[in-house]
């Protein structure tokens, strides 16, 4: 066999397959993880792994779909010639990969199909990625009996589909939840939340509803000044959608609407009512009590708030009623393993394989570097949950976080 073809290991398979199905210029809802075994440096003994490869497989983390941990998932709206899809839905599917690749002892597809089916227990779609030479007509049969794409890898990196699965109808209730989420238009991506005061969000969808451009108008009543910031953090919080028509309220940005025009006659009424606020640092909802219980709402509404208070009220009642940052994202990550890394861990391959094992387990001691942590979550979203009254204390950058001193509670535990 030539040198080329046996350089098609495990992590290089993979990394060809998620090329494939994951690709960087996709623009709809996607995100996808790579097992957190795939991080190490080496694969094989005395055999490193290449950081293109690492790079092109993360972000890292372990989770749990049918009875084990695929190599790959994530969720994306595949291509007919990836999957067969009759009816489905509006969200896109869940996605399995198990990838197969040559070592010392060959290469197991049948291994690799069975891992695969198992993933059907949870996953809409499941994958066996392997070498095309090495996948036979046998594979292929078992494969098609169980519902197993097949995706051939050659060399070169070209992949295709030797068999393609039907879409099956399961919806997660685990850990693979976490994945959906980041693929949705609420997760936490670096590009989420750039504002740290709920005012500035719930002022779009009012400069969007009154007469004039939305960006001028957010100007000229010294909503804000970071417009572009405004209008994605206001999407990321469910008040517009951001479409290629453009941004458009959604229902819960009509509410907001709806709240202005009860309490102030217009919108613009109410925008004049945002001037007076403007750089002001008091906690919103002592500033404007009205204003801070609407913020309060659209706050919680996000996905991740109703976790993060559910288990800082849990942390309470067990007697931690002033967890630090590092107590809680460890505590979250025995409860809630994906979704705590998700929320809290930066993405990129080095943070993550500083703050996981290749088993997924967390060193603990690295939770104490405030360099590891997502800014959008400890800096952002906290001070708006601490301007909505939710928390007790403001986010802080992570260049400024003492992630041991850094509280997360509760201002109202009940």
């Amino acid at each position: 066999m030539s040198s080329t073809a046996r350089s098609l290991t495990e992590p290089r398979v993979l990394a060809h397959a998620k090329r494939r199905l994951f690709p960087d210029e996709d623009l709809g809802p996607a995100y996808a993880v790579a097992d957190t075994q795939f991080s190490q440096q080496e694969w094989l003994p005395g055999r490193p792994v290449d950081p293109d490869v690492r790079e092109r497989l993360a972000p890292f983390n372990r989770v749990r779909i049918g009875g084990g941990y695929p190599d790959l998932a994530g969720v994306r709206t595949l291509e007919s010639e990836l999957l067969a899809v009759e009816r489905f839905g509006e969200e896109p599917p869940l996605i399995a990969v198990e990838a197969k690749g040559y070592a010392s002892g060959g290469v197991d597809t049948h291994l690799g199909i069975v891992q695969a089916y198992d993933r059907l227990h949870e996953a809409n779609a499941a994958y066996l990625a392997a070498p095309a030479a090495v996948v036979s007509e046998t594979d292929r049969t078992l494969a098609r009996e169980l519902n197993v794409g097949v995706l051939g890898v050659e060399p070169d990196g070209a992949v295709t589909a030797l068999e393609v699965p039907r879409v099956v109808g399961n919806r997660t209730t685990t850990e693979a939840t976490a994945l959906r989420f980041q693929a949705s238009a609420q997760g936490v991506a670096e590009k989420s939340f750039r504002l740290n005061h709920p005012k500035n969000y719930l002022g779009y969808p009012l400069a969007h509803y009154a007469d004039g451009d939305t960006e001028t108008l957010l100007s000229e009543y010294k909503v804000v000044g970071a417009t572009t910031e405004a209008r994605r953090g206001a999407a990321f919080l469910g008040l517009i959608d951001d479409g290629p028509r453009g941004a458009e309220l959604t229902s819960l940005g009509k509410e907001v609407v709806r709240f202005a025009l009860a309490r102030c006659g217009t919108v613009e009424a109410a925008l004049e009512e945002f001037e007076e606020w403007y750089r002001s640092r008091k906690r919103f909802v002592d500033l404007a009590p009205a204003w801070g219980q609407l913020a309060r709402r659209v706050v919680f509404a996000y996905p991740a708030t109703e976790l993060l208070v559910t288990e800082l009220q849990r942390l309470h009642e067990d007697g931690n009623r002033e967890p630090s940052l590092a107590e809680f994202v460890a505590y979250l990550h025995e409860l809630h393993p994906s979704f705590a890394v998700e929320l809290f861990v930066r993405g990129d391959e080095a943070v993550r394989r500083r703050v996981l094992t290749a088993d997924g387990e967390l060193r603990r001691a690295a939770l104490e570097d405030g360099a590891v942590y997502h800014a959008p979550t400890v800096f952002q979203l906290k001070a708006m949950l601490y301007h909505a009254g939710i928390l007790t204390e403001r986010g802080r950058e992570p260049h400024r976080l003492e992630p041991t001193a850094d509280v997360w509670a509760l201002r109202e535990a009940v």
